[in-house]
């Protein structure tokens, strides 16, 4: 049985209902969560409570849960917990479980934004002019580098929270100094933004899948609406993306356009939260794991939808009783 467990499930229903269509009964879905009233639990076959991912028992559970569902792929559908499950990669991969997760080393440059524009900066991969200073951004100002207004965003942030447009240096230097996060300041794009469900197969670590998206409605934390595209110098550009990082499995990239080409914003290692675009055109990254867990490289699949096919997220609810949660000791009101 090719048994996939969902860490930090969440809200992420209907991901783990296409899981399960798609799986068509060769594996369980086994999910957890530290709340008992997160939606996606009741979309498995196997459920669990874990403590928080800052637990120093945390890894230790996700291992008993393994060894008792006989799982053979993990994820994390969480920003946060990718460290984790990056820094455990060896010790996962020598208990027979394949981690959908980056090498340790990528996985620290996706979740530190300023890490990251350094490295690509180096690598010569187009990315956004990035400071993570006050006295950085005002040199960058007297050089004529950049100018205003400029985009501020957390330097590890999650979900759009902290995000904003800022048009002077009061406010910059006030929303620096506001102790809410640790900012990064950023050249703001003003030519378009589009973003891609990418799997990195983890034999090649090359890019076999790519789904690429514009946005049409966006709320806080993504996109809503969405309708493909194709473009073959993004997917070249995906191709050199990938070839200075060691990625494995999903990854939601954003991307931003300037003078007629495309810069890397961020890559979330992850399933993103509108890769239900991609399954429902057809881009099925379940197969390609399935694969992945039996040793077999993927051949490439980039480019293998439709165009004009849109997206419209809506909201959905689970209805349960209290007595079929898994804790009681959730205090509900």
């Amino acid at each position: 049985m090719d048994n996939i467990m969902f860490c930090s499930c969440g809200r992420r229903a209907t991901l783990l209902k296409d899981f399960r269509k798609s799986m068509n009964g060769c594996g369980k879905i086994v999910a957890t969560d530290m709340s008992p009233v997160a939606p996606a639990l009741f979309m498995a076959d196997e459920t669990y409570l874990v403590p928080r991912i800052d637990d120093p028992s945390y890894y230790e559970h996700v291992l008993d849960i393994c060894e008792k569902s006989k799982v053979k792929a993990i994820t994390t559908l969480i920003d946060p917990e990718i460290e984790i499950l990056a820094k455990n990669r060896e010790d996962l991969l020598s208990k027979g479980i394949l981690p959908l997760c980056p090498a340790d080393w990528t996985a620290r440059l996706c979740y530190d934004k300023y890490e990251m524009f350094k490295y690509l900066h180096d690598k010569g991969v187009r990315t956004i002019l990035t400071y993570n200073s006050l006295e950085g951004f005002q040199n960058g100002l007297e050089k004529g580098e950049i100018s205003f207004p400029v985009f501020m965003k957390p330097i590890n942030g999650s979900g759009s929270v902290g995000i904003g447009k800022v048009n002077s240096w009061e406010e910059a230097e006030a929303k620096f100094k506001d102790g809410k996060f640790t900012y990064i300041i950023q050249e703001l794009m003003t030519g378009g933004d589009c973003d891609a469900d990418v799997y990195v197969d983890c034999i090649s670590h090359k890019p076999v899948a790519a789904f690429t998206k514009k946005k049409i409605e966006t709320r806080v934390g993504g996109a809503n609406k969405t309708i493909s595209f194709k473009d073959q110098k993004l997917f070249d550009f995906i191709e050199e993306v990938c070839s200075v990082l060691e990625l494995n499995g999903p990854c939601d990239m954003d991307f931003f356009m300037k003078d007629g080409e495309y810069y890397l914003n961020e890559i979330n290692p992850r399933f993103g939260g509108a890769y239900l675009h991609a399954y429902g055109a057809g881009v099925d990254f379940i197969k390609l794991i399935l694969n992945n867990i039996h040793g077999i490289e993927n051949k490439s699949i980039v480019g293998e939808y439709e165009e004009d096919i849109v997206m419209m997220m809506y909201d959905e609810v689970v209805i349960t009783k209290k007595s079929d949660l898994m804790s009681d000791d959730f205090p509900l009101i």
